[in-house]
């Protein structure tokens, strides 16, 4: 495969062992100029491959058994957008998880470590750091194209976010393949592996925020008679911290490689990371919504149990006082349909008395 895959490499793509940069700094500015992977030149049928993957879990898996299974009514319940939502967040949290087991050890050793693009991977004498990165990469892309086909509805914001990470994950893998010109391509790829990939998936594995967590899918879902506001999901994590966190290590690994970066990289990095940054807090705001929202139905639905079952009675009243409220004109007539029945029948009960027993009736 290495044979067939140099190729398709320009004949000035050749590795320069040699670092770009020499002295003190994060690891990454010691990488050299170097190829990715040799799986680079076959990222279409990679990409291929994972869209099959999807296709089965959802089709066949998802949709098919598993979600029944667990949730039962809840989901049978739930309409085409809510259903295709739910779907596609188990996807995507599966994938990030995915992502964050296979892709944590290289991405660090790589970023931060004392390995490079072509070290062995777990000491194979086959698979290498950049094998796995790639695939990595192109997971998360594949991701969020399946995510832009199969949900119903998405927000502007979100479209921005996953068609600069498509567009911007690909170009990367992309201009590796010409070392000759794109000087910059090795730390570019690192750089979005940092961004996009690991970082992502980190911000999806704790439980309150996970799509695939039992409490993401109690805030997804009304909750039943039997909730209370102790069995409902926690509220999400505050973003600013994680955002805040993925800023500064991103900005402190742009800076360190300032000088490499391109008139073109200088000035889109930037405003590209700070419309990821609005999306992701976008995208909790709207999930701390859906909590919120959860929360008070089952604070609701706690009081009601509390109080126990109402009587026919008292239900009834309950339903005169609303209509009272909704439509005041009605109960006015009923009123005066009431009263004047009533003195119709007092009028008919003093008809059949005797004149001096009518008289003392009034």
């Amino acid at each position: 495969m290495a044979d067939h895959a140099a190729n398709y490499l320009t004949p000035g793509a050749n590795n320069d062992t040699t670092p770009v940069f020499i002295g003190k700094g994060p690891h990454i500015k010691k990488l050299p100029l170097e190829s990715i992977s040799k799986l680079a030149p076959y990222s279409a049928l990679i990409l291929c491959v994972i869209f099959v993957i999807y296709f089965i879990l959802r089709f066949y898996v998802l949709e098919g058994f598993l979600l029944k299974r667990i949730y039962g009514k809840i989901y049978a319940k739930m309409d085409e957008t809510t259903r295709r939502g739910f779907v596609n967040h188990h996807i995507a949290g599966g994938t990030k998880l995915a992502i964050l087991i296979l892709a944590a050890y290289p991405f660090i050793d790589v970023a931060f470590g004392s390995a490079d693009l072509h070290t062995p991977y777990a000491g194979s004498k086959l698979v290498k750091m950049g094998d796995i990165l790639i695939i990595a990469a192109q997971a998360l892309i594949a991701m969020y194209v399946f995510e832009l086909f199969y949900r119903p509805k998405i927000s502007p914001v979100s479209v921005g976010h996953h068609v600069g990470t498509i567009m911007i994950g690909q170009s990367a893998i992309a201009i590796s393949l010409n070392l000759s010109r794109e000087k910059d391509a090795t730390f570019e790829f690192v750089l979005c592996t940092v961004w996009d990939s690991f970082l992502q998936a980190l911000s999806t594995s704790s439980p309150s925020s996970s799509p695939t967590s039992p409490s993401f899918s109690t805030a997804s879902t009304p909750p039943t008679t039997n909730s209370s506001p102790s069995s409902s999901a926690s509220p999400p994590s505050p973003p600013l911290t994680g955002t805040t966190t993925e800023t500064i290590l991103i900005f402190y690994l742009f800076g360190n490689l300032w000088p490499v970066w391109t008139i073109a990289f200088k000035v889109t990095t930037p405003l590209l990371h700070l419309m990821f940054a609005a999306a992701q807090l976008w995208g909790s705001h709207v999930f701390y919504k859906m909590y919120r929202k959860h929360s008070a139905i089952a604070v609701k639905q706690e009081l009601d149990v509390e109080a126990g079952p109402k009587t026919e009675a008292a239900a009834h009243s309950e339903e005169e006082d609303e209509t009272k409220l909704k439509h005041p004109e009605t109960v006015s007539v009923s009123e005066d349909e009431r009263g004047s029945s009533q003195h119709s029948s007092e009028t008919t009960l003093t008809d059949h008395l005797p004149p001096p027993m009518a008289r003392r009736a009034f």
